[in-house]
Formats: structure tokens, C-alpha cells, sequence
């Protein structure tokens, strides 16, 4: 089992600045592939970024490339989403996940981004 408790979500104005933390505890010695899922209101859950736990790979979604950055501290079983120029369209709820065999998600934090 895996546990993920996202923190770090918030209000802030378009073109503001947040950063979001995922503490990882349990199984984490099969270091997975981590990352961030966000869901808007009325929409499906979709892809922000991953990080290979060993590698250090990062891949992205096309519309936070360049925005966000994705990262991870070893000794805190952590990965972080640093988000940079905030738009409105980012509003969502900020889902953490781990991939062991199995998916596991966090239960989110909600980010809101004012214009």
C-alpha cells in the first residue's frame, strides 16, 4: 500500500505562483513513477506531469510545459509541482498518483486561479 497526501493548493491571481507537495509513505521503496492529474469542474481527470522516481524522466502536458516543473526530494519520499504564471484555466483539483502495479491517488488539493 501506498499513502499520498497532497499539500500546497490555494487561491492566487492569474500569473501568480503556487507550489504543490506530495509526501509518499508506505511502498515507496519500489520508487514508481509519480506525478499530477487535475480535474476542473464538470470535467474528466486529465494528465499534468510525471516524474520517474529513478531516472529523474519528467514528461508533460502540453499546456503546462513551460509553466510548470515537476520534481522530487529521495529523503522525503516527496515530489513537488512547482506552477509558475497561473491562468485561470488551471482551476482544478490537483490529484497526486503513484504507479506500483497499481494506481494510487491522493485526495487532492484545490487550486483556484483568479483573472
Amino acid at each position: 500500500q501506498v499513502q499520498l497526501v497532497e499539500s500546497g493548493g490555494g487561491l492566487v491571481q492569474a500569473g501568480g505562483s503556487l507550489r504543490l507537495s506530495c509526501a509518499a509513505s508506505g511502498r515507496t521503496f519500489s520508487r514508481p513513477v509519480m506525478g499530477w492529474f487535475r480535474q476542473a469542474s464538470g470535467k474528466e481527470r486529465v494528465f499534468v506531469a510525471a516524474i520517474n522516481w529513478s531516472s529523474g524522466t519528467t514528461r508533460y502536458a502540453d499546456s503546462v510545459k513551460g509553466r510548470f516543473t515537476i520534481s522530487r526530494d529521495n529523503a522525503k519520499n516527496t515530489i513537488y509541482l512547482q506552477m509558475n504564471n497561473l491562468k485561470p484555466e488551471d482551476t482544478a483539483v490537483y490529484y497526486c498518483y503513484a504507479e506500483l502495479g497499481l494506481t494510487y491517488w491522493g485526495k487532492g488539493t484545490l487550486v483556484t486561479v483568479s483573472s
